[in-house]
């Protein structure tokens, strides 16, 4: 028997006083089992303990939402019987050790938190941020993560729509990689994973249990060191192929209505199933581990409990109905075991190898789980004016020079690695505002996009929270659909200090603040702490994930100008906020002050009047300004289809007016046959705008200066291909 000493304890990520109370609580000394599933389910990971107190400040409820936090994804009506079923998650330390298994298997588990819900996945988008382009493990970790996303994605035959990347020295040592999915079901076939029924079965389906991702949610409970490299072993291994049979062997057995309760084995894997599942439905559960199939020898209790294997679920039957499932299962080639009962003890009991090798009341995992509300300090910059370098320069110089900067260049050579049009359903592609993918049997769409920030966040919390929703709810808006509702990824450094969790706090805060005024509640997300390395966190990075309707699939806009001689309006006020912006940080090297202030009564003003005109046909081409301001919209505009504009400004800063970031602002564009129409509109409901010109084929004119759509386009899309060939 494994003696519990101090030193292990702590390896196990559990603090002096979380284990007095374990004593206390058993009264006894826990087995090593027990150990380390107390480690795993009081691990930040799971148990949230540092954030709930402030996660529950979101609003998370509306008239569309059918299942709000706290389930396997959050759930929306979408209208027709229909439902959107949608999750972000985390998997940064592990990609970080093994960027192409971490990211790979990211995918995966964001998959399975999708389908088991009864939801067929459509979409997936990824939010992912590297260190500086200098940094020696940059290309190393962007190649492979891009390849791990691709790879399993492609695999199962998802498309990825959308996402964003980002370099930044803040996570030259802990990247991030998070991973979206959305998936369509009908709304009476949504299954949760509140277990029911004393006597039920508790059925393992899917691939066998290896010692592979044991420890994996304590690991991404803590901050890196020097020595992370070690913890390699600790990376799950994905196999693509079984999850497409994993996925196609639970939708058949959902259509026959006999799955009682069911579980994807994630995070913390099957003790987090296990207990969730028994938790929520008030029962206990007794587990006999010499059912569980295993891929390796001589497996301990602790292994298989703790083990983080690939594409593995937990489902609830009535014990006369297990033949049916089972037969589903083998013809699909994928393990079926019953390895366990539920009971009425409200106890969590493991036997393995004719010992019992846990037995804790149920309440004290969950109910019992630490809660802290943590000390915070805010930080927010000083309101300092941008001293401008560049003010001799002239506006196309500096967009050639931004439009080919690591943070504003085509991604294309990325999201090309992504099969986007599997299925055939995608109407939107990658690369703009947001995507659409058709939802069947209906003439409707799902919009959806990622988005994150963190040098707003950074600077001013609160505002960078708002932000950060506000600049999603645009880009859906953008396409011409109604918002719904966000799922969140949490990314930031240790929150035992205080101003880290004070950038949480302030960050949830200015969160609240926009998703209550937007209507745009939060349904489901991840926290990711502890991304620091060597006790340097990276910046706070809230990534946002929108989803929308689009109720008509014959209505909607891209960004893209599409004629010759439409005119180009700014819908909402130019102020020039240069602090903060992609012009400062990128071409002055400047992260002084403060980010732009964000008004939600002219996001919300100005974005339902966007959207009333493309739904009523007057635009169909719309581009939200956000990193790089006006200039660098306008130019993204331009290069899909060679359409340039001729625009003359005449402002006492052309240069703040061009690339500054304030909020609440879209480009769009009008054709002369609807200019009267759009202008009164505009002029009605008193909304500011501006008419700066129009478009033109194949050039870009701005006052005195000239250049081709062409030159543009060759800087924007080659920056990827130069980097990743140059010798390291």
């Amino acid at each position: 028997m494994t003696k519990i000493t101090k030193e292990l304890v702590k390896e196990h990520g559990i603090s002096k006083e979380e284990y007095d109370f374990i004593l206390k609580s058993l009264n006894r000394e826990p087995t090593i089992t027990e150990l380390g599933i107390f480690s795993a389910m009081w691990s930040e990971h799971c148990s949230y303990k540092s954030s709930k107190y402030w996660l529950k400040q979101l609003p998370t409820n509306s008239d569309y939402v059918i299942q709000g936090p706290g389930e396997n994804a959050g759930v929306i009506d979408i209208g027709d019987n229909y439902a959107a079923v949608f999750k972000m998650e985390s998997h940064n330390h592990p990609s970080y050790i093994e960027p192409y298994q971490g990211a790979a298997t990211g995918v995966g588990g964001i998959l399975r938190d999708i389908f088991t819900m009864g939801a067929r996945p459509v979409a997936l988008l990824n939010s992912i941020r590297f260190g500086e382009i200098s940094h020696e493990k940059t290309k190393h970790l962007l190649t492979g993560v891009v390849s791990g996303i691709g790879g399993y994605g492609n695999c199962m035959g998802i498309p990825t729509v959308g996402g964003e990347v980002e370099f930044n020295s803040s996570y030259n040592d802990n990247i991030l990689v998070n991973a979206m999915c959305v998936g369509v079901a009908k709304k009476d076939k949504i299954f949760y994973s509140k277990a029911s029924g004393v006597g039920n079965s508790v059925v393992y389906v899917g691939s066998k249990t290896g010692r592979d991702g044991i420890h994996g949610a304590t690991m991404a409970s803590a901050e890196f060191d020097d020595n992370s490299e070690d913890k390699r072993p600790t990376v799950q291994v994905g196999d693509p192929f079984s999850e497409k049979l994993l996925l196609e062997a639970c939708m058949e057995l959902m259509k026959m209505d006999i799955i009682i309760a069911i579980q994807d084995m994630g995070a913390a894997g099957l003790t987090s199933s296990a207990v969730e599942m028994a938790g929520k439905g008030n029962l206990g559960i007794e587990l006999n581990l010499d059912n569980v199939p295993c891929r390796e020898d001589k497996m301990t209790a602790y292994e298989i409990m703790l083990s983080e294997s690939q594409e593995r679920m937990l489902m609830i039957l009535e014990p006369d109905k297990e033949e049916i499932a089972k037969d589903i299962f083998e013809k699909w080639e994928l393990d079926f075991s019953v390895i366990g009962r539920l009971t009425d003890t409200k106890r969590l009991i493991i036997n393995h190898k004719k010992e019992k090798k846990a037995d804790i009341i149920l309440d004290i995992l969950e109910k019992g789980a630490p809660s802290y509300q943590r000390p915070y300090k805010t930080k927010v910059y000083k309101d300092e004016i941008l001293k401008d370098k560049f003010t001799r320069e002239k506006p196309l110089s500096i967009l050639k020079k931004m439009i080919g900067s690591p943070n504003l260049c085509s991604r294309k050579w990325v999201w090309e690695q992504y099969d986007h049009m599997v299925m055939t359903d995608t109407m939107l592609l990658p690369g703009g505002d947001a995507a659409i993918i058709r939802v069947h049997e209906t003439n409707k769409g799902l919009s959806m996009t990622a988005d994150s920030t963190p040098r707003y966040c950074a600077s001013d919390p609160f505002e960078g929270g708002k932000q950060v929703v506000a600049e999603a709810w645009r880009n859906l808006i953008s396409v011409g659909s109604q918002p719904i509702a966000i799922t969140d990824c949490m990314n930031f450094g240790n929150p035992e200090k205080k101003e880290i969790m004070g950038q949480f706090a302030g960050v949830i805060e200015g969160m609240k603040e926009a998703c209550n005024f937007l209507n745009f509640p939060v349904v489901s997300g991840n926290v990711s702490l502890y991304n620091e390395t060597n006790g340097k966190g990276i910046n706070p990075t809230p990534v946002i994930g929108g989803v929308g309707v689009v109720k008509n699939l014959s209505v909607f806009a891209d960004q893209f100008f599409k004629r010759d001689d439409d005119h180009i309006l700014i819908i909402g006020e130019t102020d020039g906020h240069l602090t903060q912006s992609i012009y400062a940080h990128e071409l002055l090297e400047c992260d002084i002050g403060l980010p732009p202030r964000v008004d939600l009564n002219k996001e919300l003003k100005n974005g339902l009047f966007v959207k009333e005109l493309i739904c009523k046909s007057l635009i169909d081409t719309v581009h939200d300004i956000s990193d790089g301001g006006l200039l660098v919209a306008i130019s993204e505009m331009s290069m899909k289809y060679n359409y340039g504009f001729d625009i003359k400004l005449k402002k006492r800063d052309l240069n703040s007016y061009l690339f500054g970031e304030d909020q609440a602002r879209y480009v769009i564009s009008v054709e002369e046959k609807n200019l009267k129409k759009v202008r009164y509109k505009l002029e009605e409901k008193g909304i500011y705008f501006e008419n700066i010109g129009k478009t033109v084929k194949d050039f870009i004119i701005l006052n005195d200066e000239q250049m081709t759509v062409k030159e543009l386009k060759n800087i924007y899309e080659n920056w990827f291909n130069n980097y990743l060939s140059e010798a390291s």
